[in-house]
């Protein structure tokens, strides 16, 4: 059946790249390094990398943290990390200050596969939460690569869709040496699409062990004593396409009673940044754009976070925060960021993609679902107007957050294994 799968991929390439090509005239980037896409690389590389594969930017973010452990304990030792997205490649970039070697994840063909791992040699193949490629996995296989799923999470949809696949899913699961889950409900959706018993095991979520520096939150601080001088910072964060127009609204009404309120808006995806701010300006707002180092004057409505790799920041900047993708069936963005920063979180009702971590958190009472738009603005309104119990929910996200740490560490020491020779 990989055979059938594999002349598929093979005809479906010219769309991915029309696609790739399509994509480039919002962001350039997509139109930029293709040949890694089919693993044509100019220059030799280091072999026998620990290779990490992370989609984008999300979990990027979530491998940061074991990336530094296994490069503080092991110095000597060359790490590959590959992506998907330029915002998840310049994610990697950015945090890693060319510690790392980075390239994007070649297509799931057999030609590139194999050009993939003859070129980088990998000693220990570790891939980052739903990623599942039927040649990928058997190269790994065919080159004795340990090949490990980390972080893993399936969500109920992508296991209807697999279960539909048997055929090409379970043979792939068959190479992977470990299965670690991110609970026990998601080990057991791996269980119910073919993993192997005794490959799959409840490790926790990497997502709890995040780094947050006391220097970027002081930094954040200074950028809302100085920046947002005496404004209520109401921050939209991770925003996909329709959240920011459903929201407008709101705003529209919530200035009217808080009149020092700011809306900064963080889109998730920078081919956007210039659409929002057009659909501001279009409705009548006075905009300041981060990327242009804009002032925040006292008429300023709206102030646009149009730069990656600040958002943290930004949270730190904000005294309250709603998370995107949870108004629209986008199924959510990370909370447990606001949290250990310590800033009041609110979502929609679309959080599918972290559907545990959001009932850990509101049982915890430490953040608050709105079901519409009429409730968002209120609870806004809420935590302005009663700042014990915004603070109550800030330190109760911190609880949350805390009490869940330490699945890195056991990872770590899974990989380190490997290393003892």
């Amino acid at each position: 059946m990989r055979v059938i799968y594999s002349a598929l991929f093979y005809w479906l390439l010219p769309l991915l790249f029309l696609r790739l090509y399509w994509r480039s005239f919002s962001n350039p980037a997509y139109g930029q390094r293709w040949q890694e896409r089919l693993a044509i690389y100019p220059e030799p590389a280091e072999h026998q990398v620990v290779w990490f594969h992370a989609v984008s930017v999300g979990e990027v973010e979530s491998l940061a943290a074991l990336v530094n452990r296994l490069l503080d304990r092991f110095p000597a030792q060359q790490v590959l990390i590959t992506t998907t997205t330029p915002t998840g490649s310049a994610r990697v970039q950015a945090l890693f200050q060319g510690r790392i070697a980075h390239v994007y994840l070649p297509y799931d063909t057999p030609d590139a596969i194999g050009r993939f791992l003859r070129h980088f040699r990998p000693r220990l193949a570790v891939i980052m939460e739903t990623e599942i490629w039927p040649n990928l996995y058997a190269g790994c296989a065919k080159n004795a690569i340990p090949l490990y799923l980390i972080n893993a999470r399936l969500t109920e949809k992508s296991v209807r869709g697999y279960q539909k696949i048997g055929f090409l899913v379970r043979p792939a699961l068959s190479h992977v040496k470990l299965i670690a889950a991110q609970s026990q409900q998601n080990a057991e959706r791996y269980l119910s699409i073919g993993a192997l018993p005794g490959r799959v095991m409840d490790m926790g979520n990497i997502k709890f062990d995040m780094a947050i520096s006391a220097q970027l939150i002081a930094h954040g601080h200074q950028i809302k004593d100085s920046l947002f001088a005496g404004r209520y910072v109401w921050l939209l964060a991770s925003t996909h396409e329709d959240e920011e127009r459903q929201l407008l609204g709101s705003y529209r009404q919530l200035k009217q009673r808080i009149p020092e309120l700011l809306l900064a808006v963080a889109p998730r995806h920078p081919e956007r940044f210039q659409p929002v701010k057009e659909l501001f300006l279009q409705a009548g707002f006075s905009v300041a754009a981060r990327s242009l180092a804009d002032a925040c004057e006292k008429a300023t409505d709206v102030y646009l976070v149009d730069t990656m790799g600040e958002l943290k920041l930004f949270y730190a900047a904000a005294d309250v925060a709603f998370v995107g993708g949870s108004l629209v069936p986008a199924g959510g963005h990370n909370i447990l960021e606001p949290a250990a920063i310590g800033t009041p979180i609110i979502i929609g009702p679309w959080m599918g993609n972290f559907k545990e971590i959001t009932t850990g958190i509101l049982e915890k009472k430490a953040a608050l679902q709105c079901q519409c738009l009429e409730d968002i603005a209120g609870q806004v309104y809420g935590l302005y107007a009663n700042t014990e119990f915004g603070r109550g929910l800030v330190a109760n996200g911190k609880s949350f957050v805390f009490e869940n740490q330490g699945a890195t560490e056991k990872i770590m020491d899974l990989l380190a294994v490997h290393f003892a020779t």
